[in-house]
């Protein structure tokens, strides 16, 4: 596949007050180009703890390729089994992958790191979605 069926794709995870936030932005730069820069927004959670929300979206089709290759490791006929779920009525695909396989520098899934990548679909259809995302996923396994 030449093309990359997807407009972006969104990374997003939590540093709570107990853990490193250096730690945790090495977590979510391992799906990461180097060049694609890590946003932070600082919020307190319900008892007054601090939480640091860390995101990063990448956009241009090498850097989603990039993202896409890192998740090579995952077992990607069980995600294409379950795209039906995985994918919602506004043409994005969800992923959870685990927050310490990733700074351990493994990629599984799990809690911790939440990925959207946004489906390119013509109509933008769910079902148009689910068969782009089943190509895009195949051709990566």
């Amino acid at each position: 596949m030449s093309g990359v069926p997807f407009h972006y794709v969104d990374l997003r995870t939590f540093c709570y007050g107990t853990e490193d936030e250096a730690r945790v932005e090495s977590a979510l730069d391992h799906f990461l180009p180097e060049e694609v820069a890590i946003e932070r927004v600082a919020s307190e959670g319900h008892h007054g703890d601090r939480i640091v929300v860390l995101s990063a979206r990448v956009e241009n089709a090498d850097d989603v390729r990039y993202v896409l290759d890192r998740l090579a490791d995952i077992d990607l006929g069980g995600i294409r089994a379950e795209l039906e779920e995985r994918v919602d009525e506004n043409c994005s695909l969800f992923l959870r992958l685990d927050k310490q396989a990733a700074f351990s520098g493994r990629v599984e899934q799990g809690d911790g790191l939440e990925l959207r990548a946004k489906v390119e679909a013509y109509p933008a259809k769910k079902e148009a979605a689910v068969e782009n995302a089943a190509d895009a996923l195949e051709s990566r396994a």
